[in-house]
């Protein structure tokens, strides 16, 4: 069996790694072509380009990048038509990995495609699946909820599993030791995590820090704990030198990557609440089983005409999947510091309100299931003549 994988940045470079290993496992002898980063090169893929040239995002970032994206989009697709795998599977990054597809679908249609990670066409823009089962003709879905809109669209789909599932979760015992390796001890510790991308760590910090001082005047023993992603460590660094609360920074740029791991996980386990951007970190915070309030906002302009296309009434992971609203949301215009004080300061006051929300997401996403990359290897293989 021959599968062309595509995967556009590290998300996708972790899905593919895990769906290689378990093509591998079911399908010995499997050979691998196509475009990733170091996990799936450790997985036996030689990769046709660096993978970094298509971890772009925003349009003013891809303007100027926009002609030799397409030249390796062309030159992709050119290679999957000529090597004429069984498979193509191409991962997330949809602004490239659908480009590619329909090229391939149009030179070569007996060709199988497959995309990793469906569409949050039931969030907004639902038109979209419609337009990818033109050229895709099976998806991945990381959330039980999405396979009836693929259906409805004409793909076959089927729920994998999330990866949070598998990641590993510091023990109580890690977590402890965090706590006395910084001097925490019994004080209440607030995880506070802005974002990873630069554009939404430099909006929200100074709100975040407000909120802080609001925070730690009413709870003047508060210990803060910021984990930064590792390509915003500087920024983040900078941003967060007046912050109240002596804030213990973990910068992965400071020790091993393993470590730098296992401390986040530590930080996580530990906080007794976190203040998070939103996105697919809370999900990992409820992985450790840890409270949370999330918080965010972009320019005006994204706002409005968002906030016109949205379909759900909440945008936190959390809420969608246990079917709940019992995580704080502060978005777009809400998200002002005394509102996210409070919300804080209540999650502290009752911690244990988030706690089976949390737990029915982590058992809904696969949490002691088979692997997520095992059953999206399975589902690939259910649909190959």
């Amino acid at each position: 069996m021959r599968v062309f994988v595509v995967a556009g940045e590290p998300s996708g470079d972790k899905l593919g790694a895990a769906l290689m290993q378990g093509l591998r496992e079911l399908a010995p002898g499997v050979s691998f072509d196509g475009v990733g980063g170091p996990l799936m090169q450790a997985q036996g893929l030689v990769s046709r380009f660096d993978m970094s040239e298509l971890s772009v995002m925003g349009i003013a970032e891809i303007l100027p990048k926009y002609r030799s994206l397409m030249r390796r989009v062309n030159e992709t697709a050119a290679n999957v038509v000529n090597t004429a795998p069984d498979v193509l599977i191409t991962i997330d990054s949809p602004d490239f990995s659908l480009r590619v597809a329909r090229r391939v679908r149009a030179a070569s249609p007996r060709i199988r495609t497959v995309h990793y990670v469906a569409p949050t066409v039931w969030a907004w823009r639902p038109g979209r699946a419609e337009k990818m089962a033109r050229m895709i003709d099976q998806v991945l879905a990381l959330f039980p909820f999405e396979p009836p809109f693929m259906h409805a669209a004409g793909m076959d789909c089927e729920f994998v599993g999330h990866p949070v599932v598998a990641e590993p979760v510091a023990t109580d015992a890690q977590a402890e030791a965090f706590r006395d390796r910084h001097g925490i001890g019994a004080a209440p510790c607030l995880l506070v995590l802005p974002g990873s991308r630069r554009g939404e760590v430099t909006r929200l910090a100074p709100v975040f820090r407000d909120a802080l001082h609001a925070i730690i005047q009413s709870r003047p023993e508060t210990r803060v704990v910021v984990p930064a992603a590792a390509p915003v460590a500087p920024a983040l660094k900078e941003l967060i030198r007046d912050w109240p609360g002596a804030p213990v920074f973990l910068d992965p740029r400071d020790t091993e990557a393993a470590q730098a791991a296992a401390d986040k996980r530590a930080a996580f386990r530990a906080a007794d609440v976190a203040l998070a951007a939103s996105g697919t970190v809370s999900l990992e915070l409820a992985a450790a089983a840890t409270p949370m309030v999330i918080a965010y906002d972009m320019n005006w302009i994204s706002r409005h005409i968002i906030a016109h296309m949205l379909k759900v009434d909440t945008v936190t992971l959390v809420n969608l999947v246990s079917e709940t609203r019992v995580v704080p949301e502060f978005l777009g215009p809400l998200c002002k510091p005394d509102r996210i004080a409070k919300g804080v300061l209540d999650v502290l006051d009752n911690p244990g309100a988030q706690r089976e929300a949390m737990s029915v997401t982590m058992q809904r996403l696969g949490q002691g299931g088979e692997a997520p990359g095992l059953r999206a290897a399975r589902a690939v293989l259910a649909h190959m003549t």
